[in-house]
């Protein structure tokens, strides 16, 4: 019967012994392969090494050939006819005995005891001049010119003064400071607009009071005169 020939079948309940055997066969196999790899990381250290060892003999005997040369060197230098030959060279520059022998009676006339406080005193003038020189020049030049940007709007009597011609009133005001910019009409009230116009003027050259007065003496068209922006630049 199928039943009872599986009733004697063991495999299943050793499945344990089993997996505890590939178990430990993997395991084996695992501890092969670490051994074999530092095997391999201790010849590669090894060879390193010796890489390394073959380069340091060569730059020792490097050394202890540049050793030997200086040595060599300095034996040269130490030797009696160096030594002769360098007082040889200092005992060179003799010329000033010369100016020392000068006889001492010789004319002294033509020494001029005074001759240095002449120069420091002439030396004085000349930079004194160039000093007042230097400075009347730095006071002459021109420093930065001041100017301001103004935003001036010109207010007209009604809504049938011809802006057109109020603006051309304006910008015929001409003088040396001054330039007139852009300028576009504003809304005020009753269908009445302003002219709104922009005016570069040289603070010292162009007064904006008085610039102003001229804009009202158009008084066919102009009725007011305010400032709406004032920026130094």
């Amino acid at each position: 019967m199928p039943n009872s020939n599986l009733a004697h079948e063991t495999v299943w309940l050793d499945k344990s012994v089993f997996d505890d055997a590939e178990s430990n066969y993997y395991t084996r196999l695992a501890g092969n392969a670490t051994d074999s790899g530092v095997s391999e990381g201790v010849i590669n250290k090894l060879q390193a090494l010796e890489i390394e060892n073959s380069d340091l003999r060569k730059t020792v005997n490097d050394l202890v050939g540049r050793l030997s040369k200086l040595e060599t060197r300095v034996t040269s230098l130490e030797t009696p006819g160096a030594k002769s030959a360098t007082p040889a060279k200092a005992a060179a520059p003799k010329p000033a005995a010369k100016a020392a022998a000068k006889p001492a009676d010789d004319d002294d006339d033509d020494v001029d005891l005074f001759g240095s406080d002449e120069e420091d005193e002439e030396s004085k003038a000349v930079r004194e001049k160039r000093l007042k020189e230097y400075g009347e020049k730095k006071s002459k030049k021109p420093g930065p010119i001041a100017k301001s940007s103004v935003i001036l709007d010109v207010k007209p009597w009604d809504d049938e003064t011809d802006m057109k011609e109020l603006e051309k009133a304006v910008r015929s005001i001409q003088k040396d400071g001054l330039v007139w910019g852009v300028s576009k009409l504003m809304p005020v009230a009753y269908n009445v607009k302003k002219l709104q116009i922009v005016v570069v003027v040289e603070d010292d050259k162009v007064s904006i009071e008085e610039l102003t007065e001229e804009i009202e003496a158009f008084e066919d068209f102009v009725q007011s005169v305010d400032i709406a922006a004032f920026n130094k630049i």
